[in-house]
């Protein structure tokens, strides 16, 4: 009987052995089925931060972008008004020549002749009227004697006026050959950059044909004309009350995305529209002094004109073009992000200028989007104010230190390991932070 009653407690111990192990497991069990969205230790994941701004309603500029192209405000072709051969080239190609200048030397003997035939023949009626003035001068005392007739008399007289008028015509004929002489050095219409020539020394050229021997512009200021539709330019001016145009500030806007400083000035708005192309011109002026824009080059210009009442909302915050529409996210009272339908007139900068859809004090999501996608649909967010790019540090990532402003920082790793992420690894900020569970053990 006594190993029997010795065995007893062996069983005893091993019975209670048992359940504690039991206990244990069943608590561990407790503990690893806690819910996702809990912290360790029982406490509930902080909500994730959301860059927020505050609608504002103002008055805004409708500014829009058009295309132009980029005009010379003056332009000259040089041309030969005299036939010949060109003898000289007298300027350098691309530079700039002054009203005047000379820049061709086309040969002027044939015309050096023609002078001096003009002047003989202005010597030779300027003789005749010399002998008929004498003849005139001779007859009138003896027609008052009665010594010759009247009629020799008037025939006289006669002779004197057509001996005057050819005087005349022989000094017209003279300076005409002289004119064409002076043609024959061909002088700058006006002054700015010459480009290439045309005609090379011994080309020759013809008045009749109008010969096109170069070109000049003037560069220093130029126009833009610029191209719109005409819709757009009724809509524009029906926001704005019908005011006028005006002298409006035009910023150009070249290839590479670059704005010049200098600002243009509107001048004026074509009154016809283009039938095939429903478009309207525009010219605008603008200060060249550096030449960084030139005659042909296309560019783009912005302009405002026309004002409106708006809200500026960050491009980064609207979904362009989505199924409902432009969209913006909007933080609730619940601090739930709530997808909103809006309507957009036009850009200004880096915003879009919403015209309906928003309320003035509603909270716009600007950043945070990527977190928000790895939580499910309706979960509350943190609303913090936003900071444009360069103002401030970007927000962090999730995981990262909190740092930074509008940043999650180890808050938002706290959700994402709720939610099943990875537990970070040994090299990682988090992996050497002791939780409140770890703690207690």
């Amino acid at each position: 009987m006594r190993p029997a009653q010795s065995s007893s407690p062996s069983l005893t111990r091993v019975a209670a052995a048992t359940l504690a192990a039991l206990v244990l497991l069943s608590a561990c069990g407790k503990k690893d089925e806690a819910p996702a969205g809990a912290a360790p230790g029982g406490q509930q994941a902080p909500a994730v931060q959301a860059g927020v701004i505050t609608a504002k309603i103002e008055t805004v500029a409708l500014v829009t972008e058009l295309p132009a192209r980029v005009e010379a405000i003056r332009t000259a072709q040089v041309r030969a008004r005299v036939d010949g051969n060109v003898q000289k080239r007298l300027f350098t190609e691309g530079s700039i020549v002054k009203q005047g200048q000379a820049l061709y030397q086309i040969d002027a003997a044939p015309y050096q002749a023609q002078v001096a035939a003009a002047q003989a023949d202005l010597a030779r009626a300027q003789a005749n009227l010399v002998a008929a003035k004498a003849i005139a001068d001779r007859y009138k005392p003896l027609v008052e004697a009665n010594a010759v007739s009247k009629q020799e008399f008037d025939n006289a007289i006669a002779a004197q006026r057509q001996g005057e008028a050819e005087v005349a015509a022989a000094r017209a004929q003279v300076r005409v050959a002289q004119i064409n002489l002076g043609y024959t050095n061909v002088n700058a219409p006006i002054s700015g950059r010459i480009g290439r020539s045309l005609v090379t020394e011994g080309a020759l050229v013809s008045a009749t044909q109008s010969t096109e021997l170069a070109l000049i512009q003037q560069t220093d200021r130029m126009y833009l004309n610029i191209t719109q539709s005409a819709n757009d330019l009724q809509r524009l001016r029906k926001q704005a009350g019908g005011k006028a145009d005006g002298e409006l500030p035009v910023s150009v806007v070249l290839d590479d995305g670059t704005v010049l400083p200098r600002k243009g000035k509107l001048l004026f708005s074509d009154v016809t529209v283009d039938e095939t192309s429903g478009q309207v011109t525009l010219r605008a002026a603008i200060d060249n002094p550096d030449n960084a824009l030139l005659p042909g080059q296309y560019a783009r210009v912005r302009l405002s004109q026309a004002e409106t009442r708006g809200i500026l909302v960050p491009q980064q915050a609207v979904t362009r073009g989505g199924q409902n529409g432009d969209t913006v996210m909007v933080i609730g009272a619940d601090n739930k992000p709530v997808p909103r339908t809006v309507k957009i007139a036009s850009q200004q900068g880096e915003s879009w200028i919403v015209t309906d859809g928003l309320k003035e004090g509603e909270k716009v999501m600007v950043d945070g989007f990527q977190k928000l996608q790895m939580l499910p649909p309706g979960t509350p967010v943190k609303p913090v104010p936003w900071t444009p790019a360069g103002a401030a540090q970007a927000p962090a990532q999730a995981g990262a230190p909190a740092t930074q402003p509008n940043a999650a920082g180890s808050q938002a790793a706290a959700g994402a390991n709720a939610s099943g992420a990875r537990t970070p690894s040994s090299g990682s900020p988090a992996a050497g932070a002791k939780t409140p569970a770890d703690s207690s053990r």
